[in-house]
């Protein structure tokens, strides 16, 4: 009888820390889909931005077409993008056409203190502040899934439900500044 005891308690302690052990993985994997949901918000937030920011300096600088387009065009690839590689890769493709956009402002006076453009270059520079912090918010949360994922004995438990590994949102080695808005 004592032998049986011993057993059924080892088996629930085995059954509890596999569902605490579950519990937590589940937790991660939640909070990683929550931060990248938080990076979505903000680039949702900077597309929205780009339009208008465009079409003023558009008013001022109608010959500079190449560049309005590069922009565009950037800024469609980066809605498209798909994985967390994907979309870094084509907003870090975003973020360096937008400094073409603010060079071409740098040389018209009149539009560097257009009352609209400093409001539209102020929120998309707060917007890009914000990018950074859900990136960095968003890699915590992958790095702290992903080290669940690969540590004992986590990692048996996350095999067997089939939990898998989260990219980080890197950017690319010329684009660790953020956009520079120059006022």
């Amino acid at each position: 009888m004592n032998t049986t005891v011993i057993i059924l308690i080892v088996l629930g302690l085995f059954v509890v820390a596999l569902v605490v052990v579950y519990n937590g993985l589940v937790q991660l994997r939640n909070r990683v889909s929550e931060a990248w949901s938080d990076i979505d918000v903000q680039l949702k937030r900077r597309y929205d931005l780009i339009p208008n920011l465009v079409s003023t300096v558009k008013g001022y600088a109608a010959h500079e077409s190449g560049v309005f387009q590069k922009v565009t065009e950037a800024r469609t690839q980066a809605m498209q993008a798909g994985s967390a590689t994907d979309k870094a890769q084509a907003e870090n493709m975003l973020s360096q056409t937008l400094k073409s956009l603010f060079a071409v402002a740098e040389a018209y006076p009149d539009l560097k203190a257009n009352t609209n453009f400093l409001e539209l270059q102020r929120e998309l520079s707060d917007t890009e502040n914000k990018i950074q912090a859900a990136r960095r918010f968003y890699n915590g949360n992958v790095l702290e899934l992903n080290n669940k994922i690969d540590m004992f004995p986590s990692n048996i438990i996350a095999s067997m439900f089939s939990f898998s590994k989260r990219e980080f949102f890197e950017v690319a080695d010329g684009e660790k500044e953020p956009v520079k808005v120059a006022f």
